[in-house]
């Protein structure tokens, strides 16, 4: 029992047995599953074997309008929140920190209970809100504006202000709080020398605020491309199901449910699986490279 007390709170012994607990769930939860299904990708899986068939899956998304059509929508759909929750929920932290604005915890608060929200309830919410039916909320206020009814969930540009939408409502406070960390770093002496300059409130904000938090807005810009791509819940809960007219909300990780669960082609759904890695992967390099994340500093 001396012994391994003396092992285990050893200088040399103990910082691994620290690491050990990250070590392993990485290696459970991240690598294992990464090579399995890189693997499975180059196999045609059913319920009693395995067949290696090459690049056979790939070469089948190649010709899959399905595929490209998902791919399309998910690049389209990261573009947009992008768009919409970068700049925003900047504003709003701004706009929160500044001296203006009273009860700042209280504001915190209410602009982040949407996240807490089942994303299940929240499509089921907005389902109902954007429903055709002429009772719906959304309906309602087309009636209150002298127009008809509208199948909100049937057109494109239509469902995809809903989709839209719902993502501003959950993820408005949780990005807008990252931008309020960031903004929270910054020493406050910066501006009073740049109030004693005469700098305008856009001055202070475009060559003070904008380069100071642009650590936050890359980790922002970061985890948003991956949310954007990996959109599935709220495309299902929203359209009450996997299927929507004309495909209009399918994603790639729609596409990969379906052909995995419920046609049962987990190889071709690993297929899929390893696209959307890449694609992430790609975009998430550009961006870093754009916004000179890897460049070394001089000197």
């Amino acid at each position: 029992m001396e012994k391994f007390k003396k092992v285990f709170y050893s200088q040399k012994v103990a910082p691994f047995v620290f690491v050990l607990p990250f070590v392993l769930s990485l290696i459970i939860f991240w690598a294992y599953p990464l090579i399995s299904g890189i693997t499975m990708s180059f196999q045609e899986i059913s319920f009693s074997n395995r067949t290696f068939v090459g690049t056979a899956n790939y070469e089948k998304l190649l010709r899959d309008k399905f595929f490209f059509q998902a791919v399309t929508n998910s690049v389209e759909y990261m573009f947009l929140t992008l768009v919409l929750m970068i700049p925003i929920p900047m504003l709003l932290a701004v706009l929160l920190e500044g001296r203006l604005v009273k009860a700042k915890g209280v504001w915190k608060v209410i602009m982040y209970i949407p996240a807490l929200t089942s994303v299940v309830i929240s499509g089921m919410l907005f389902r109902m809100m954007f429903s055709e039916a002429a009772g719906s909320q959304m309906n309602q206020l087309l009636a209150f504006f002298g127009k008809l009814p509208i199948a909100w969930l049937k057109t494109k540009w239509t469902s995809w202000i809903a989709l839209l939408l719902l993502c501003m409502w959950r993820w408005t406070g949780v990005n807008m709080l990252y931008f309020v960390s960031g903004l929270k770093s910054i020493d406050t002496s910066i501006y009073e020398s740049a109030d004693i300059d005469g700098a305008t409130g856009w001055q202070k904000f475009r060559y003070l605020t904008l380069p100071l938090i642009r650590p936050t807005t890359i980790y922002v810009i970061t985890i948003s491309v991956y949310a954007g791509l990996s959109m599935f819940l709220e495309s299902f809960m929203l359209w009450n199901g996997n299927s929507s007219p004309k495909n209009i909300g399918l994603t790639i990780v729609g596409y990969l449910y379906k052909r995995g669960i419920e046609k049962n082609d987990l190889g071709y759904a690993c297929a899929v699986g390893m696209v959307l890695m890449v694609i992430a992967l790609v975009i998430n390099f550009i961006q870093l490279v754009a916004t000179g994340t890897f460049k070394k500093e001089a000197g």
